[in-house]
């Protein structure tokens, strides 16, 4: 209970703190007429506020306690007024955990709350949050409670207020129960607030009007440059780039920059469009993805590394930055590649393509690094859809054997390209004959 009494009168404190206080309404009194409403209290606390909504479930004002009570309300602010209420009725108080007591018996409550009053007393109505803390005595139980909730205040002439107020009464102690505060009210101020009188103004002596010889707004006593248009921000001098450095100190005026560099841009020393400041080699052309710096060539072979497929082994252009595969080994592959043959319309290897192949194997086995691209074409014999999947399934024929003899899959690239590109004129019987055929290229990137 202490705690939520020095935290209310923080609150109050800090509202009166920073408030304006134009409309602030002056100590009043009022009287209200109210209910005490416990069965709808029990009802939520039963099911839930959404239920009591949806079914209508609302107490009847014949169930309800009626009471009487007044209150002294003093402005803390435009916006929030403290209330002290002391309220009075007859009823069979529901303790929790105790029986009914049949007679009905008095229960006073003493509440101090802040009324946040979302429009001032300048308007005719002014709807108000309401929050605070409150005790209660029914014979021999006293207890402790805060009340939460909404109101409105019709303001009459200035000189009384209606007050309408519904609260929702929450225990903190044992010997209290949950309940509605439902009230009808009007306050009036107890003494008529006298206006302030007003201070009268200072006469102001004549004074000569200071000079402004550039008409830049700056004085002549506070401007640097009196003869000159300037601005306020560099004491009345120009700054034709607006870099913030007075022409007079920039040696570049027309061009924006920094005054480390005395009004001039950053200096981009190898015009590689990244500036000194951030260049990681200033004085040689290169990229920003490199902070500036070329392009690194690692194996200093002429290619950059973005371009090599080799990039941590010397190599030529013309074989993308790798080393140049031996002639001796592409001859030997070409030879292979001319020696390989499947039965007519058919992807199944003959026997005698088994050596040549045998000698690819041996090649890829002794060279690790070495990949290898395996062409099927066809003669134009047939349609071209069907030479299509045979030139494909001969290329895969020859990758099955190269597998099953020990190379990887990942080593072997397969194509089939069909009776495009032919090497020979497809009207002779020898042309046809070259045109079927599969190529092999070793590559080692």
């Amino acid at each position: 209970m202490k705690k939520i009494m020095l935290s209310f009168a923080a609150f109050v404190l800090c509202i009166n703190t920073f408030a304006q206080n134009e409309y602030k309404k002056p100590a009043s009194i009022g009287v209200h007429f109210f209910y005490d409403d416990f069965q709808t209290a029990s009802e939520i606390r039963a099911t839930s506020l959404s239920e009591v909504l949806k079914d209508n479930e609302w107490s009847k004002t014949s169930r309800m306690a009626p009471g009487f009570a007044v209150s002294y309300i003093k402005g803390l602010s435009d916006h929030a007024d403290l209330a002290t209420t002391l309220s009075g009725s007859f009823l069979d108080y529901p303790i929790p955990n105790k029986s009914s007591f049949v007679t009905k018996h008095l229960l006073l409550e003493l509440a101090a709350t802040a009324n946040l009053k979302l429009t001032s007393d300048k308007y005719w109505v002014s709807p108000f949050l309401t929050l605070g803390v409150g005790a209660s005595k029914y014979k021999d139980f006293y207890g402790a409670f805060i009340p939460a909730g909404v109101g409105i205040q019709v303001n009459l002439f200035d000189n009384a207020y209606v007050l309408l107020n519904s609260q929702y009464r929450m225990p903190v102690t044992e010997n209290v129960a949950y309940h509605f505060y439902h009230s009808f009210g009007i306050a009036g101020p107890l003494y008529e607030a006298k206006p302030k009188p007003k201070k009268p103004l200072p006469v102001a002596p004549v004074v000569e009007a200071p000079k402004d010889s550039d008409s830049d707004g700056v004085l002549d006593v506070d401007d640097l440059c009196p003869d000159v248009k300037g601005l306020a921000t560099l004491k009345g001098c120009p700054d034709t780039d607006g870099d913030g450095i007075t022409d007079a100190d920039d040696k570049c005026p027309s061009i924006l920059g920094l005054a480390k560099y005395n009004g001039c841009p950053i200096p981009d020393s190898d015009r590689d469009g990244i500036n000194d400041e951030n260049d990681k080699c200033a004085t040689v052309a290169g990229v920003a993805r490199y902070g500036g710096c070329p392009v690194p060539d690692t194996d200093n072979d002429g290619i950059n590394d973005e371009e090599d497929k080799c990039p941590s082994e010397a190599g030529i252009a013309a074989n993308y930055g790798c080393p140049e595969i031996a002639k001796a080994v592409v001859d030997k592959i070409n030879v292979a590649a001319k020696n390989i043959f499947f039965a007519s319309g058919s992807a199944k290897l003959l026997p005698k393509s088994f050596k040549s192949l045998n000698e690819v194997v041996k090649i890829l086995k002794e060279n690790p690094t070495y990949n290898l691209d395996i062409d099927g074409y066809t003669d134009n014999s047939g349609k071209a859809d069907k030479n299509q999947t045979l030139s494909e399934s001969r290329a895969k024929a020859v990758v099955d054997y190269l597998k099953s003899k020990g190379i990887t899959e990942d080593r072997l690239v397969a194509a089939g390209h069909g009776q495009e590109d032919p090497i020979a004129d497809n009207k002779t019987a020898a042309g046809r004959a070259q045109n079927r055929r599969v190529e092999l290229k070793a590559r080692n990137y």
